[in-house]
C-alpha cells in the first residue's frame, strides 16, 4: 500500500515560502562583498547553498 504524505495547509506553505525567501535574502547579504548585482551562475549557487543545508536537516 502507498503511503500518503501529508499536505500542510495554505498558511503553513505561505509561512515555508516567507522562511526560503528570508533565508535567500540573508545568504545574499552575507555574500554581497561589495556586490551590487549577481549573476544567474551566483545565484544559483546561493539557492543550491541553501538547498543542501535543507537536505541535511
Amino acid at each position: 500500500m502507498k503511503e500518503v504524505k501529508k499536505v500542510g495547509t495554505e498558511k503553513e506553505r505561505k509561512d515555508t515560502q516567507m522562511a526560503i525567501i528570508y533565508e535567500l535574502r540573508r545568504l545574499i547579504s552575507k555574500n554581497k562583498e561589495g556586490k551590487e548585482s549577481y549573476t544567474v551562475d551566483e545565484l544559483c549557487e546561493l539557492l543550491d547553498t541553501i538547498a543542501d543545508a535543507k537536505a541535511q536537516e
